[in-house]
């Protein structure tokens, strides 16, 4: 199959502005059978203040937008995240839509991120860890900071899944330690990894890019730059049974 992060560079635009752009940019992409997005790319991560007004319901335009696109694209978008509202709540949302336009997962992100960072005191929490089955696989969800947290992953390999689809809005500053996590977090898993990252400025803060692609051996298959760019390669969803069944040391764990 072949999958497709558009790294975008976020700026501090306006929230249409940040949508017609991404819109534009996945015309450009070459045909995929899943695209994916970063995270907050409508409003930008950092721009906290921003949230609240910018919020929309999970059939907003935002999504009535990319539910065209998936259509019209016959294929899924993980259509990165955006903060949504939902009866005065306020969540990091992503959702992946199938080619016939239908939201059929719903990932709201667990572990708020408070180090330097509003999130935690703005938005609510995720408590659903989401794993959904797709033509490739059975694949669960995380969002930028649950990268952090194994734990997670592993109930997700619990529930299934063989591919783990992350978008992000990791910085520069920490990147030794983005790229150190998406190839852990795939091997120890013997499962498919696919990030898209932010890049660009966004409120002082740069992104550290890098959305990368890593199979169930924990080898890079393909990854981005720093700067805005379109990350595509073919990947072999059969590698996670062969490579679970030659050596699955997954089967020997104690704690389960």
């Amino acid at each position: 199959m072949k999958v497709t992060s558009i790294q975008l560079e976020i700026t501090d635009r306006s929230k249409d502005d940040n949508v017609r752009h991404a819109l534009d940019m996945l015309d450009g992409v070459p045909d995929s059978d899943l695209i994916v997005l970063p995270e907050i790319w409508p409003c930008g991560y950092f721009s906290f203040g921003r949230y609240r007004a910018e919020s929309e319901p999970i059939d907003g335009p935002t999504v009535t937008a990319f539910v065209k696109k998936a259509v019209e694209r016959k294929c899924h978008i993980l259509m990165g995240s955006f903060v949504e509202n939902d009866r005065g709540n306020i969540y990091n949302t992503a959702l992946l839509l199938d080619p016939e336009g239908n939201s059929i997962a719903r990932y709201r992100k667990i572990h708020l991120f408070g180090y330097q960072s509003a999130e935690r005191e703005i938005l609510t929490p995720g408590r659903d860890v989401v794993v959904v089955d797709t033509p490739w696989g059975p694949s669960g969800f995380s969002t930028c900071y649950d990268v952090r947290f194994p734990e997670l992953f592993r109930q997700m390999v619990g529930r299934g899944a063989k591919f783990f689809l992350i978008p992000s809005a990791w910085p520069m500053v920490r990147l030794d330690a983005w790229r150190l996590f998406n190839r852990a977090r795939a091997h120890e898993n013997l499962a498919y990894l696919i990030s898209c990252n932010c890049a660009g400025t966004n409120a002082g803060n740069q992104y550290a890019g890098h959305s990368m692609m890593v199979d169930p051996l924990g080898q890079v298959v393909a990854e981005g730059g720093e700067k805005e760019e379109i990350v595509t390669a073919e990947i072999d969803p059969a590698l996670v049974d062969s490579a679970r069944k030659e050596f699955s040391f997954l089967d020997n764990r104690v704690f389960k």
